[in-house]
């Protein structure tokens, strides 16, 4: 029995909402990170080391705490939890915005990390979501995520000029408020809550997960490049600063530059994606990034050739964070991504914390150049790593919901559905009554394999 094609009504509505979610939530993170290096030189326990941790130390608390929130909110509820996690952000936000020293805008920020519901919020997603129709969903969240990260790096120095950093902070809070008023009356009550292989880890995964090294590859680079990213971002302000701009106008610096890159990414993933040259971007990626920092350390002082290297940095770091996870997905197996996707996001957070706690020590000790030239050494490393990198399997994860069936008939519809041209792969879970496939979309027939989807209960 053949799906209606396209999102129906309530996973518009999911995708819209709790993409509303994700970025109310990550501008009220990122927003301080280009003016806070200014305002913590004002607060009287300053150090390098203590403002480097305050911005990274979310990243601790958030990888500590995305597991148990999980767990949490398959016992109590995704709603719920989530609530209880926007309540905790806004928490943090209120104890940094009324803070008079930089180790009580540290705990603040650890709070702020706190309420890690990024995997929950997923988790819904896939609860208000039919299988086939949530990659879709999955692709809204996902742009909302990016888009409110270069929204924070000019929204943050404007606002700054108008409300300082408290100020910020205190938004911050407002944003986690209109948060929890968007969930309770928008996004949708979920018919019911059951585990999805896609989107929340598996701890029976987990030991495949991490002996696999092209994954562990992978989790190693997303590790460093927000281990740099943050490194940087210790500095960065700084270093425009030094070159003649006021923080007051840093924001010219970032729009014209973080909307260009974004252009400029495009063609480029479609000459990976579409051309099927993924290694060869992935790694020219990488090594632009080198030349960046090596560019920052040694030149950040002169404007022009700042603003140059800043460009060739979002452009390539926007493409790897686009690259990253369609790698993930085209190595791990097709019921596996949800764990896969645990692991990986935990590397994340590590490495944003280790970063900000790293970047601030470095600074203390050699200064911006200092911080810029540890970036670069980290970015080798990855460039060493990845080299040998096997080339991708140009393959797409894809669902269809076949409903529950018994062993003997598991194992027919695996042979019926791998003989579907563009199927390379079919796992059945005979108990939740789902088949995850590795598809080459471009060869796929959609049609034939409708035939054995279902329409869910």
């Amino acid at each position: 029995m053949m799906q209606e094609v396209g999102m129906n009504n309530e996973e518009r509505r999911a995708a819209t909402s709790l993409s509303g979610l994700y970025a109310l939530r990550m501008l009220g993170l990122f927003m301080i990170i280009p003016v806070f290096p200014f305002y913590a030189k004002q607060l009287p326990d300053y150090t390098p080391a203590l403002m480097g941790l305050a911005i990274g130390i979310y990243g601790l608390t958030q990888a500590i705490m995305q597991i148990p929130m999980g767990i949490m909110s398959d016992r109590w509820g995704r709603k719920r939890i989530i609530a209880i996690g926007f309540f905790l952000f806004a928490a943090g936000s209120l104890l940094a915005a009324s803070a008079d020293s930089l180790m009580t805008i540290v705990l603040g920020r650890a709070l702020q990390g706190a309420g890690a519901v990024a995997a929950v919020l997923m988790a819904l997603a896939a609860d208000l979501s039919r299988e086939e129709q949530r990659t879709k969903v999955m692709g809204t969240i996902g742009a909302s995520i990016g888009l409110s990260f270069a929204f924070s790096m000019v929204l943050g120095p404007l606002l700054d000029a108008w409300i300082g950093v408290p100020g910020l902070f205190f938004l911050t809070s407002v944003l986690a408020v209109i948060g929890i008023i968007v969930l309770k009356f928008w996004v949708p009550e979920p018919k019911k809550t059951r585990f999805h292989r896609d989107a929340e880890p598996n701890r029976q995964d987990l030991r495949v997960i991490l002996k696999d090294f092209e994954v562990l590859r992978l989790n190693a680079g997303i590790f460093i490049l927000h281990f740099v990213l943050t490194a940087t971002f210790v500095v960065l302000p700084l270093a425009i600063d030094e070159a003649g701009i006021d923080k007051a106008y840093h924001w010219a610096v970032y729009l014209p530059v973080i909307v260009l890159a974004l252009v400029l990414m495009f063609p480029f993933i479609i000459l990976a994606e579409k051309r099927r040259r993924m290694k060869q971007v992935f790694l020219s990626a990488i090594a632009t990034l080198v030349i960046c920092l090596g560019g920052f350390a040694f030149s950040h002082q002169h404007l022009t050739s700042l603003m140059l290297f800043l460009l060739l940095f979002f452009t390539a770091f926007n493409l790897l964070e686009a690259s990253l996870p369609s790698l993930l997905v085209k190595t791990v197996a097709a019921d596996k991504k949800g764990s896969a996707m645990g692991v990986y996001s935990t590397a994340q957070f590590i490495g944003t914390f280790l970063g900000g706690w790293t970047g601030g020590h470095v600074f203390g000790l050699w200064g911006i150049s200092g911080v810029f030239m540890c970036g670069f050494i980290m970015l080798i490393v990855w460039l060493i790593l990845a080299a040998p990198m096997k080339n991708p399997r140009y393959l797409s994860n894809y669902m269809i919901h076949i409903g529950v069936v018994n062993e003997q008939r598991a194992r027919e519809l695996v042979t019926k559905i791998t003989a579907v041209r563009g199927v390379a792969e079919a796992i059945i879970e005979a108990e939740e009554g789902v088949a995850y496939l590795k598809v080459d979309r471009h060869a796929l027939d959609t049609a034939a394999l409708g035939e054995f989807s279902v329409v869910e209960a």
